[in-house]
């Protein structure tokens, strides 16, 4: 039997805001589809058929869209927090969903990373070692950020540090990269009712009790797109094929242009460029690396680089916009400047020639 699935989808997003004041951070879209399709379909292309999806914040939107999967192969279902629970606690409530047996296994995927991990192996890894839990980790180079993971010669664990500060702390490389496999009773062992950290309380306290945990490295493509920067660079690394998804509509390449967008002929879109239903590109427009939401407005000459124009935002003429994230409806008139991190709220409204930036700053 193919394992199946909970992703927890509950997270408010609050680094991404303000791409997120509307849009829960999973149906934001990346490489022109919502970011959770592209996880539902790598799930569906390893096997899994049975996805049970944990929501929270902005609860209502899923549903409408994906419906009961039946698009995607797959057969969907929806459980929503009325108080956030953390990860274990959403993982706790949606048990009762669950079709598995005791000791069959459940794959449980965080809403909010991209990867090319080998979903298959880390299910055949779990399988072969009888472990309880099995993680995939991956190395990175500045693991400061996150938790990182021991592991003996075998892939077993050993041991779970949070987020280390001192060289001495840093004792491996490899880190929780958030997808898991549970075997069935170890979901239904997470105490109920309660807000609950697998990373904090869960797994520590398994392995405190003599519990298997396997990890397996897999250091192919791994992306958490928790900011705005990140979620931009993804999405256009879908469209450059560095990341793998069977979801990106359209070829692999240089730039993704979906059927009712509208773009000068003399525009020039590069870097795993987006830009989507209705939106319009102007004349001698420039955009590299960039997402251009659906019915936003790009105006002739405009250059945006490494950026995200939100759904019917508008971008006057000449603007320059590098790293920067334009909420939903936001205005930002000709001649201004905008740089590095800089977040325009939705609806928001910049004159003409409001922000430069001097050469000699």
């Amino acid at each position: 039997m193919a394992p199946e699935a909970i992703l927890l989808v509950g997270g408010k997003g609050t680094r991404l805001r303000p791409l997120t004041v509307r849009t829960p951070k999973p149906m934001v879209p990346a490489a022109g589809v919502p970011f959770l399709t592209h996880q539902l379909a790598r799930a569906r292309a390893a096997g899994v058929e049975h996805v049970v999806l944990a929501t929270s914040y902005l609860a209502e939107v899923f549903e409408p869209y994906f419906g009961d999967g039946s698009a995607l192969g797959l057969h969907l279902e929806y459980v929503t927090e009325e108080e956030p629970l953390g990860t274990g606690g959403a993982i706790r409530n949606v048990a009762s969903r669950l079709r598995s047996g005791p000791d069959d296994p459940v794959l449980v995927f965080n809403g909010d990373i991209l990867t090319g991990l080998d979903i298959e192996a880390l299910v055949g890894t779990h399988r072969s070692s009888g472990a309880d839990v099995s993680l995939h980790l991956t190395r990175v180079e500045d693991p400061r950020a996150f938790g990182l993971v021991p592991t003996d010669g075998t892939g077993r664990v050993t041991a779970f540090l949070e987020k280390p500060q001192t060289p001495e702390e840093i004792v491996t490389d490899q880190i929780n990269a958030g997808a898991y496999v549970f075997r069935r009773s170890v979901i239904d062992a997470i105490p109920g009712g309660r807000p609950v950290s697998v990373e904090r309380e869960t797994f520590p306290e398994l392995l405190g009790a003599g519990a298997h945990l396997q990890g397996m490295v897999d250091s192919t493509y791994w992306l958490d797109l928790g900011t705005p920067h990140a979620f931009v660079r993804g999405s256009a690394d879908l469209v450059l094929g560095r990341a793998p998804s069977p979801a990106v509509p359209g070829r692999r390449g240089d730039r993704l242009v979906l059927p009712t967008a509208r773009v000068a002929p003399g525009a020039k879109l590069t870097g795993g460029t987006v830009v989507c239903e209705g939106a319009i590109v102007g004349e001698d427009a420039r955009i590299d690396g960039s997402t251009v939401l659906a019915g936003a407005v790009v105006e002739p000459g405009a250059v945006i680089c490494d950026s995200l124009v939100g759904a019917g935002a508008r971008i006057g003429a000449r603007t320059v916009l590098s790293g920067v994230v334009v909420g939903d409806g936001a205005v930002v008139g000709e001649d201004n400047e905008l740089r590095d991190g800089a977040r325009v709220w939705c609806d928001a409204v910049l004159p003409a020639g409001a922000v430069r930036f001097s050469s000699d700053q």
